[in-house]
């Protein structure tokens, strides 16, 4: 097996797409509203990492009747489109490690195998691809997966675990984590491809770019073990499947999808901002984006892998990193810098809410057709604590959600079931979800 650079990547003329994580990589090698048309109904997933300070976190008050805690606050403006979950769980993540087995559980809610290499398993699907396999196939892309960092890879040999599962949260099977993309000008250009297509920019160029790039994927599987030429296998027809909604999004005499507005090709953003708030900023914008012009209507988004020490002193009043920071051991200011930092992200919510809220669809706004959903895999940082997590909905659903409330159900009631509620909500019902028990009560209209 060839050792490879985890920032290896497959190339075409033009073209450069990134690897899915392999052993080579691991602890052995380097470290607004159609006429007639209904508008859809949308859902993102986006997760912040190494939990909460949770003496700031909890509304006071019950129902209807509730007052949003400091945390919470920048969510005051959407209070009335806004659903705070309480004494959520999820079981699946009660043992194992402090931080990889609760990310990459978040929307599975099952526990991820122990490996430290190339065996991963999340033991299921994530909620979020439930839907895109039953849904995906209305909109040029079945889902979409966001970040800011990098796929982490090797081991923490602290807790013996691979770090790659701490950074993926949408697995459209047991073995496969979805890649996530962090550079914001190639999701632009990939909506302003399906959205506006133009001669020089159809179908075939984008085959013909892919098939380069699975060239080059051919190539480099020859020189990998036969694990990660498995692995190899799983990713080129996720490339091919690609390959094909690409076809079918630039073809418009033969599609039946259409752009719900136009995307303006001067207003590309920078390709890898140097600003980490610029960066996540972007990615809101690109998931709005999608939204209003319904290239899809499945999206998740990382604001960091786990384990994170993301540097926040660009935050007044805090100095040092996050991961850090998390580890508060009760101390007071640290407690305060943890609160600062949760505050900020509660704050990025906010501002990807304010732009769907802004968006006209109709008689209506996008943030009323959607369901956003913002969470952490524990609760306190310090104790990696997998009860009550903070779980926060926000949007209308198309009327099927009953928002302005905070929902206080009975202790380790499971997370799962906010899930079955919210696959109802978007059109793909199921019965069971995980170790769900029902509908989360409350939660629909």
């Amino acid at each position: 097996m060839k050792p490879l650079s985890r920032r290896t990547l497959l190339r075409g003329t033009g073209a450069a797409l990134a690897l899915p994580w392999l052993e080579a990589m691991g602890a052995t090698g380097p470290a607004a509203k159609r006429a007639g048309a209904k508008a859809p109904v949308r859902m993102a997933a986006l997760y912040m990492p190494n939990g909460i300070h949770p003496g700031m976190w909890t509304p006071a008050g019950v129902g209807r009747e509730f007052t949003l805690a400091p945390t919470l606050t920048p969510l005051e403006p959407f209070k009335k489109s806004l659903i705070v979950a309480t004494n959520l769980w999820n079981q699946g993540s009660k043992g194992g490690d402090g931080h990889y087995v609760k990310l990459s559980g978040f929307l599975t809610c099952t526990t991820v195998t122990k490996t430290l290499g190339v065996d991963i398993n999340c033991n299921g699907i994530s909620m979020d691809q439930v839907a895109a396999q039953r849904a995906g196939q209305l909109t040029p892309f079945a889902s979409l997966e966001l970040g800011v960092s990098p796929v982490t890879t090797g081991v923490d040999r602290n807790v013996g675990y691979t770090r790659v599962y701490g950074s993926h949260i949408a697995w459209s099977g047991h073995t496969n984590p979805l890649a996530r993309e962090i550079n914001p000008q190639s999701v632009y250009e990939r909506l302003l491809r399906a959205t506006k297509p133009a001669a020089g920019n159809g179908p075939r160029n984008d085959a013909q770019l892919l098939d380069l790039v699975l060239e080059d994927a051919r190539q480099l599987r020859a020189q990998l073990g036969r694990a990660d030429q498995v692995r190899m296998d799983e990713y080129l027809s996720v490339v091919r499947s690609l390959e094909e909604r690409l076809q079918r999004a630039t073809t418009p005499a033969q599609r039946k999808w259409k752009p719900r507005v136009a995307i303006d090709p001067a207003a590309k953003p920078e390709a890898q901002p140097k600003d980490f708030a610029d960066h996540v900023r972007l990615m809101m914008d690109m998931i709005a984006l999608a939204f209003q012009t319904d290239s899809t209507r499945i999206a998740t988004f990382i604001f960091g892998n786990e384990v994170t020490n993301q540097n926040f002193s660009f935050v007044d009043g805090v100095k040092g990193g996050h991961h850090s920071i998390s580890h508060h051991m009760d101390d007071a200011e640290q407690m305060r810098q943890y609160q600062l930092i949760n505050q900020w992200h509660v704050a990025q919510y906010a501002y990807l809410l304010g732009k769907l809220a802004a968006m006209p669809e109709g008689e209506s706004n996008v943030l009323a057709n959607s369901m956003i959903l913002f969470g952490a895999g524990f609760r306190d940082g310090n104790k990696h604590d997998p009860h009550n997590l903070p779980i926060l909905v926000a949007g209308g659903g198309g009327g099927r959600l009953q928002t302005g409330q905070h929902l206080i159900y009975g202790p380790d009631s499971p997370l799962s079931n906010l899930y079955v509620s919210m696959l109802d909500a978007f059109g793909t019902p199921v019965e069971r979800f995980a170790d769900s028990t029902g509908p989360a009560r409350g939660v629909l209209a």
